[in-house]
């Protein structure tokens, strides 16, 4: 959707009103579509539309507990379903994923892990749901001078992790205030270096860190960026957006009501 244009016009020196020349900007397609174009009344889901929503929601459920030792597997797809706003309907499957990747790490049990952004993330999520997690899983990352490694600073999407973990720090916890201070300063300097929609992520995060903002906002501005990334699962962005779609419709019928 555009954004709405001045319609103004400045008088001309003779008193008559002329056309203004105005430059017309080209905007990229919206990855939505046109699903924020129909009206409440045609948003009611079909037998068809239902039947399909289902069936997605349960192949995302089969992601979620699908058998896999990696981390790195399943640390992704159940950032990216909080991310996208879906994870209501799943809780009992990322609890138990997450139990299972808190045993395998506290019992060092893991067949991968130990890259900055699986790192990271696995931090995030198990702070995030309550698990007891040191911040001391940081320190591999950081020479013997205290400062963290400068080799880290081309792991932009670990950098940005690595900020993002930073924001669920305790009172003490000085490891993390330090890796909040490095990521901050260097993910300004590279997110107008870096593609989109990483460059899209890095400047949402900086403006509002994912524990200081709500997740329907978060989804909102997610499914864009999500659809962006090559990486991307797309039953779970298709369900993502169907299930945006009904609770919007939800809430409008609420206000009307």
């Amino acid at each position: 959707m555009s954004s709405p244009i001045s319609t103004n016009l400045v008088p001309s020196q003779h008193g008559n009103t002329s056309k203004e020349n105005r430059h017309l900007s080209k905007f990229k397609p919206s990855f939505w579509g046109d699903i924020f174009l129909s009206s409440p009344s045609e948003m009611e889901m079909d037998a068809g539309t239902q039947q399909e929503y289902e069936e997605l929601k349960q192949e995302v459920r089969r992601m979620l507990v699908a058998n896999t030792d990696k981390s790195s597997q399943k640390l992704p797809i159940i950032d990216a379903v909080q991310r996208l706003g879906v994870a209501y309907h799943f809780e009992k499957e990322i609890e138990e994923a997450l139990e299972i990747i808190y045993h395998h790490h506290c019992n060092h049990i893991e067949i991968d892990g130990d890259d900055l952004y699986t790192t990271a993330v696995r931090f995030r999520l198990l702070r995030e749901h309550g698990f007891d997690v040191h911040c001391g899983t940081f320190n591999k990352f950081k020479y013997e001078n205290g400062n963290f490694k400068e080799s880290l600073i081309g792991d932009v999407k670990g950098m940005l992790e690595l900020y993002e973990a930073a924001h669920f720090q305790l009172h003490g916890e000085n490891i993390l205030e330090e890796a909040l201070s490095f990521t901050t300063f260097h993910l300004k300097l590279a997110e107008s270096t870096v593609d989109y929609p990483l460059s899209t992520q890095i400047s949402n995060a900086l403006k509002r860190p994912l524990r200081k903002s709500l997740p329907r906002l978060i989804a909102r501005s997610y499914i864009s960026i999500y659809e962006g990334y090559v990486t991307q699962d797309e039953k779970l962005m298709k369900f993502a957006k169907l299930d945006f779609k009904i609770l919007q419709h939800l809430h409008k019928k609420e206000i009307n009501s």
